[in-house]
């Protein structure tokens, strides 16, 4: 019987330690994720720095184009016409764009509306 007893009371030490092995483990495991969580985060945040930085040199390398097109047209229908067919440009040019963005808006709007098929969709 003696034998039994110290049979158990091994077997619930052992217990014990896989108990502690695995609140270590998961602990351990909790560091890591949050670790990871920061690394990704201050990498998103470079990452979006990046992207809006990209962004204004974009804008800076448009408004030049535009300023050079103006130039380059002055001398062949004055700056006035010049000026007028550059914006008129551009303004046809955002309209378009415009349209297409709706488009898509609405596209979208599509396949959220639950009374409705999507377009493409049997009804």
């Amino acid at each position: 019987m003696a034998d039994h007893e110290e049979h158990d009371e091994g077997l619930v030490e052992e217990i014990g330690h896989v108990i502690d092995d695995a609140r270590n483990y998961a602990q351990a495991e909790i560091a890591f994720q949050k670790t990871r969580a920061a690394l990704a985060g201050r990498t998103v945040g470079i990452a979006a720095g990046f992207v809006i930085l990209a962004l204004i040199l974009l804008h800076i390398a448009l408004l030049a184009l535009a300023v050079g097109l103006v130039i380059a047209l002055a001398p062949l229908v004055s700056i006035w016409g010049a000026i007028a067919i550059v914006v008129g440009a551009l303004l046809v040019l955002t309209g378009y764009l415009l349209l297409k963005a709706r488009a898509r808006a609405r596209k979208l709007a599509g396949l959220f509306a639950k009374d409705q098929p999507a377009q493409g969709e049997p009804s």
